[in-house]
């Protein structure tokens, strides 16, 4: 499957939806009980389609909008975040990246989407209820991008799953730790971890932060950097000039960064 049979529609709220176009009657989540093939067939890219009471635009299945169509179960690192582990890690072509704490894929679709066909990418997930989510968005985006990495997926916890990994590759580029626990999981795959590559965490929580550092330090590593990303969005005023958005001021985590020198 290629990503001329996957529909990308966006309501005029931004909202977006991800539609397989499959010839045959099917129900779509927030959109109703239609054949995608009959009524999305001849659909061209940034033509606009009225579906039940709304009006929708197709879209090139690009990453923002992969992203914003994704299913959902766990929280999601957000793009703000990504974007900042992709360039503290040096992520690129050719890399091998370890993840565990696959969740719903978030993260993922921003490596896929930097690590191109030349690129390995190996999740983690102890919960097969989060992982069935994840699998299905990083399915989607493999058929939707041009390029995307040679995949490896390993059920269970990464402090007790190394030895597998092992069987996939001898050695990774990069690690990024999305989990409850770092230190177990630090103590576990940092000799996987080839001289000069990088490890980061994500910790919710600052006491997780603390152990994470501790945990690096132990084992010889040097924390780059360590701290928050925050994010404040800004909008048009209705009398005129700009102002911030209200909502919440975009903190989501404490990440840290840690090099193999």
């Amino acid at each position: 499957m290629g990503s001329n049979e996957w529909v990308v529609l966006e309501e005029d709220s931004g909202k977006v939806h991800l539609v397989r176009l499959v010839d045959e009657t099917v129900k779509i989540k927030g959109l109703g009980v239609f054949n995608p093939m009959q009524i999305l067939g001849e659909c061209e890219i940034g033509s606009e389609i009225i579906i039940g009471q709304k009006q929708l635009t197709r879209l090139t299945p690009r990453l923002p909008e992969l992203v914003k169509g994704m299913k959902r179960r766990a929280q999601t690192i957000s793009a703000k975040d990504a974007g900042v582990l992709i360039t503290r890690l040096g992520i690129g072509p050719n890399d091998v990246i370890l993840e565990a704490g696959l969740g719903s894929g978030g993260l993922s679709l921003h490596l896929a989407r930097v690590l191109g066909d030349s690129g390995c990418l190996i999740t983690v997930e102890a919960r097969d209820e989060h992982a069935e989510v994840g699998l299905e968005n990083l399915s989607r985006a493999k058929n939707c991008l041009p390029e995307f990495p040679n995949h490896h997926h390993v059920s269970g916890d990464i402090a007790e799953i190394t030895e597998q990994i092992t069987q996939i590759t001898p050695d990774v580029d990069g690690i990024i730790l999305d989990l409850p626990n770092h230190t177990e999981a630090i103590d576990a795959v940092v000799n996987l971890l080839k001289p000069g590559g990088r490890i980061a965490c994500y910790c919710p929580v600052t006491s997780q932060l603390e152990r994470a550092w501790e945990a690096c330090e132990s084992h010889g590593l040097e924390v780059e950097w360590a701290g928050e990303l925050m994010e404040r969005q800004w909008g048009r005023a209705s009398k005129g000039g700009m102002r911030p958005v209200n909502g919440p001021f975009g903190h989501t985590a404490f990440l840290l960064v840690a090099h193999k020198v």
